[in-house]
């Protein structure tokens, strides 16, 4: 079982840094499934829910949510949600989505208020 790791600061920056690594790997593992059309953009949602973000969330309970590790987490979401729903083409120009967007598909229920509600149960 993995252990909580605190550096001699006694900040959990390090362990956050490890676990967007780790769910790195998990989303780098299951690309194929995330690039795949034939797989619909609910489907790779749910699939980033269930496997990637308890992977990057473990032991989150515990954590102290510092802005800074606020911004690395939500940087990381972003990414992902990015790649499963793509870009936009508004008349013949190509863009990503905004963050507002991909807060409004995703229904507000981005990685930290999931932490949040961790935290409160």
């Amino acid at each position: 079982m993995d252990q909580l790791s605190i550096n001699t600061d006694n900040t959990i920056e390090e362990e956050v840094k490890e676990r967007i690594a780790l769910g790195n790997k998990a989303f780098f593992a299951n690309k194929k499934m995330f690039q795949s059309k034939l797989i619909s953009k609910r489907a790779k949602l749910k699939l980033y829910c269930s496997v990637i973000r308890p992977v990057v969330t473990y032991a989150c309970e515990t954590w102290t949510l510092k802005e800074t590790i606020t911004n690395r987490l939500m940087v990381f979401e972003r990414r992902i949600l990015r790649k499963i729903f793509g870009s936009i083409n508004e008349s013949g120009i190509w863009r990503i989505k905004t963050n507002q967007e991909l807060d409004k598909i995703i229904k507000h229920k981005n990685i930290i208020n999931f932490i949040r509600v961790q935290r409160l149960r």
